[in-house]
């Protein structure tokens, strides 16, 4: 029960959805193959027509991208990401993925793993153009959607049934179908009662899924581990077993008040979602909350001055990507990893919003310089620690030469061009005109 599944035999009873041909099937008999086109691609659910939420969720994105660029690679493992010493798996194809390997996974380890792999470094440019088009594709269909990552959304598709003359389950796969026809990518799509049971749904059956959960969202959730709630993670996932909360069911079971009694001030929450409750809305846009770069470094690096160089870069890097969200900063924060793996933070406001390479430098140099005691680092990385419009960066005062700010700017201009000459820092101004 629950969730549709590609029966072989489906029940007449339920509306019925080919998803090779995105027509609704008579309702007279059972049928093992869709009468239109013969496809066996079949989903039943009882809630089918009802229900109007879409999450989409792409399979591999970086490789069914890599692979639709260049036919050769078709039926080859592939894995997509760093292909240094450090390097780390952006995107496993599900044929690599048969030999263990996966995302987020060590590249060398991914290799031993699946030794026939093709690896490439990652295309984001080409990603995004991709992932453009598809979100255009999506908003011809409903104008809220709300992107999830580069590779995921979710569609209200409520009240669109006059203008597709379709129900939203129809509209779905139509949708799945002209992305893989169009883009060459698949999606696995989530069709429920609201976002997070979409999301839940949308991982069923990948890849080129399509799961339903409706009515039965509750029971659906009930025999799994508290795992599956999106946002639980292991450290959450043992808190709760240590309160002696496995499944969703137990936690579902609590009243409000003992839920906050044994789980705290967020308790009855979890537990609305333990039983398949959310009340948030699909929200068309929602605006950055940060802008942030980092690099992770072929060989640990110590040394001072390479470190502030490597800064330089990203801060180039960041002024650049403000300036095309149309954003500015108005604090920064500084992220090292150590070569043991341990993850230090720090933050600090800037006078006024920039956008400007050598004022974020100056900045991040001083928490950096705080961090410097013989430790040797793996990775480096900067980002925005709030954000303002792009028109209220670098306000007219930073000219007056009599300004404490712009003094403060001018030394680290000459800071840099100390250490790493005029082209590098020509380079963060250009970098910045663009």
């Amino acid at each position: 029960m629950g969730a549709c599944r590609n029966d072989p035999l489906t029940s007449g009873s339920a509306p019925t959805l080919c998803r090779d041909c995105a027509s609704l099937l008579p309702r007279e008999a059972p049928v093992a193959r869709c009468p239109s086109c013969g496809s066996r691609r079949i989903v039943s659910h009882p809630d089918l027509e009802r229900l109007s939420i879409v999450h989409v969720d792409c399979d591999a994105f970086f490789a069914s991208v890599e692979k639709h660029r260049r036919p050769e690679l078709a039926g080859r493992p592939l894995l997509v990401g760093g292909t240094g010493d450090r390097g780390v798996v952006s995107t496993a194809c599900y044929i690599a993925r048969l030999s263990g390997a996966r995302s987020a996974m060590p590249m060398r380890q991914a290799r031993q793993l699946c030794p026939d792999a093709i690896v490439l470094e990652p295309d984001i440019a080409a990603y995004r153009a991709v992932a453009k088009t598809m979100r255009e594709m999506m908003s011809a269909l409903t104008p809220l959607v709300e992107a999830k990552s580069i590779d995921e959304a979710v569609l209200d598709l409520s009240g669109t049934m006059q203008l597709h003359g379709a129900p939203p389950c129809v509209v779905a796969a139509r949708l799945a179908l002209a992305v893989e026809r169009e883009l060459g990518v698949s999606i696995s799509v989530g069709l429920a009662e609201n976002p997070m049971m979409a999301k839940l749904a949308a991982e069923i059956d990948k890849p080129r899924g399509y799961g339903v959960i409706g009515a039965e969202a509750a029971e659906w959730l009930a025999s799994r581990s508290v795992r599956t709630l999106p946002g639980v993670g292991a450290a959450q996932e043992r808190a709760l077993g240590r309160a002696g909360f496995t499944t969703l069911g137990a936690v579902a079971a609590l009243s409000d008040h003992d839920a906050v009694r044994r789980l705290g001030p967020h308790g009855p929450s979890l537990a609305a979602r333990a039983r398949g409750e959310d009340v948030r809305r699909v929200t068309p846009s929602r605006p950055a909350k940060s802008v942030s770069v980092e690099t992770t470094f072929a060989t640990d690096i110590s040394a001072v001055a390479e470190l502030e160089r490597r800064l330089w870069l990203l801060c180039e890097r960041l002024g650049a990507r403000l300036r095309k969200g149309e954003l500015s900063a108005t604090g920064i924060s500084l992220k090292l990893r150590t070569s043991r793996f341990e993850t230090r933070t720090r933050a600090a406001r800037l006078f006024t919003p920039t956008i400007l390479p050598e004022r974020l430098f100056a900045l991040a140099r001083e928490l950096l310089t705080k961090e410097i005691d013989g430790s040797a680092y793996r990775l480096l990385g900067i980002g925005t620690n709030g954000l303002a419009p792009l028109a209220a960066a670098d306000p007219p005062d930073l000219a007056d030469p009599n300004s404490g700010r712009r003094a403060a700017m001018q030394n680290a201009i000459d800071s840099i061009r100390t250490r790493f000459g005029d082209t590098m820092l020509n380079r963060g101004r250009a970098l910045d005109r663009k």
